[in-house]
C-alpha cells in the first residue's frame, strides 16, 4: 500500500505513524503530509528518514490510502480531491461523521458496512468510540434505551498547544492559554463550543454518532463532557438503561467476549480502569460494573482508554486493515 498521513506533524498523526510501524501495516510507499509550516521537517518511519511534504505532494503521490488528522476544514477541502484520484481516505476531523453519504466506523462494531464505493471514510469521536465500544455488544442484548454519561477527557484530545498549556501551569507559568481557564489542578467542563441548546459540541456528537453508529435513533442518550489535566486518556462513567431485564454474571460474559474491550473490576484489591494504565494501550478498558439500585433495568460502568490510540490512531488504522482484509483497497 502507498499511504499518506496528512497532518503527520500533530500529535495524533505522529500516533499513526508510530501504529503503522508497531502493527507491521504493509506499506510500500510513504508520504508525511502536513500544513506550509512543518514542510520539509523530518519524519522517521520504519527507521528511515522522510521529508514532510505539501497536500499538493500528497496528490502527486497517488497513494492507496491517505489518512487524515489536520481538522475539518482541510479534510472538507482536501479529501474529495483524494477521492477521485481513487485513494480510500480515512478522516479523524468531524467532517464528513454526520454526512450521510459517508459511513461512520468502529470496526469491531460496524466494519462489515464497507464497500469499495467508500472512498472517504469517517473516523467518530474518541469519547463516542470507547463508550460503543462496551455498550453496544450489550446493546444487542438487552437493547439499550437510555444512556446518561459523563466523560473526564484528557488534554491531549486538544492537542499540543494545550499539554503544554497544562505543563507550563504545573511550572509556574500561566502566560499560555489554549484553555478559557487555568486547567492545572482544575476541571472544564467545556469541550469544543457551546450550542444553541446549551450542550457543547462535544456532547452533542456523541448523540449523534451513537444514533449513526447504531443505526438506531431511538436510543436516547445525554451526555456531560469534561476537561480535566490528565494525559494518559479519556475516562467515562456510563449509566444504561435497558429494555430488556439482565444480571450481572451476563453483563461481564457478555464483555469478556467483544474483542478489544478489557474487563479491569476487582474493587476489593483497588482494580479498576485509569487513564494512567490505559496510555499506550489499545483496548478499551471497562471496570466498576455494578448494577443501578435507583431504577430498574440499569447499569453502571467506568470505561477508559487511550484517546490517542483507539480513540483516534488505532481506529483509523484498523478501518484500513478492514479494507485490506476484505479486499477493498
Amino acid at each position: 500500500m502507498k499511504v499518506v498521513v496528512v497532518g503527520s506533524t500533530g500529535i495524533v498523526g505522529k500516533t499513526m505513524i508510530k501504529l503503522l510501524e508497531e502493527r507491521n501495516f504493509p506499506v510500500s510507499g510513504f508520504m508525511p503530509v502536513a500544513s506550509e509550516k512543518s514542510i520539509h521537517k523530518e519524519i522517521i518511519f520504519n527507521n528511515k528518514k522522510y521529508e514532510v511534504q505539501s497536500v499538493s505532494k500528497g496528490l502527486d503521490f497517488k497513494p492507496d490510502i491517505a489518512i487524515f488528522s489536520a481538522g475539518s476544514e482541510l479534510s472538507k477541502q482536501m479529501a474529495p480531491e483524494f477521492a477521485k484520484l481513487g485513494t480510500v481516505v480515512i478522516d479523524n476531523s468531524s467532517a464528513w461523521r454526520m454526512d450521510p453519504s459517508k459511513k461512520l466506523i468502529i470496526p469491531e462494531i460496524n466494519g462489515d458496512i464497507l464497500t469499495k464505493e467508500d472512498k472517504i471514510i469517517a473516523n467518530p469521536n474518541c469519547s463516542t468510540i470507547q463508550m460503543l465500544m462496551v455498550i453496544t455488544p450489550l446493546h444487542k442484548h438487552f437493547v439499550v434505551t437510555r444512556v446518561v454519561v459523563s466523560t473526564y477527557q484528557s488534554v491531549t484530545g486538544s492537542g499540543i498547544k494545550a499539554v503544554k498549556q497544562m505543563e507550563a501551569e504545573r511550572e509556574g507559568n500561566d502566560s499560555l492559554r489554549f484553555y478559557p481557564h487555568k486547567i492545572d489542578r482544575n476541571c472544564l467542563p467545556h469541550i469544543d463550543v457551546f450550542e444553541e441548546n446549551g450542550y457543547t459540541k462535544e456532547e452533542m456528537k456523541m448523540v449523534n454518532e451513537t444514533h449513526k453508529i447504531l443505526n438506531d435513533t431511538s436510543v436516547r442518550l445525554t451526555a456531560t463532557t469534561v476537561r480535566v489535566p490528565v494525559t494518559g486518556g479519556h475516562s467515562e462513567s456510563v449509566n444504561l438503561e435497558f429494555s430488556k431485564p439482565f444480571e450481572l454474571k451476563e453483563i461481564f460474559t457478555i464483555l469478556k467476549k467483544s474483542p478489544g474491550v478489557c474487563i479491569v473490576d476487582k474493587p476489593s484489591r483497588n482494580e479498576y480502569p485509569m487513564p494512567i494504565d490505559a496510555e499506550g494501550k489499545d483496548d478499551v478498558f471497562v471496570g466498576r460494573i455494578r448494577i443501578d439500585e435507583s431504577r430498574e433495568n440499569c447499569l453502571n460502568l467506568w470505561i477508559v482508554a487511550d484517546n490517542l490510540r483507539k480513540g483516534a490512531a488505532t481506529n483509523a488504522i484498523q478501518i484500513a486493515e478492514t479494507l485490506i482484509n476484505k479486499g477493498l483497497v
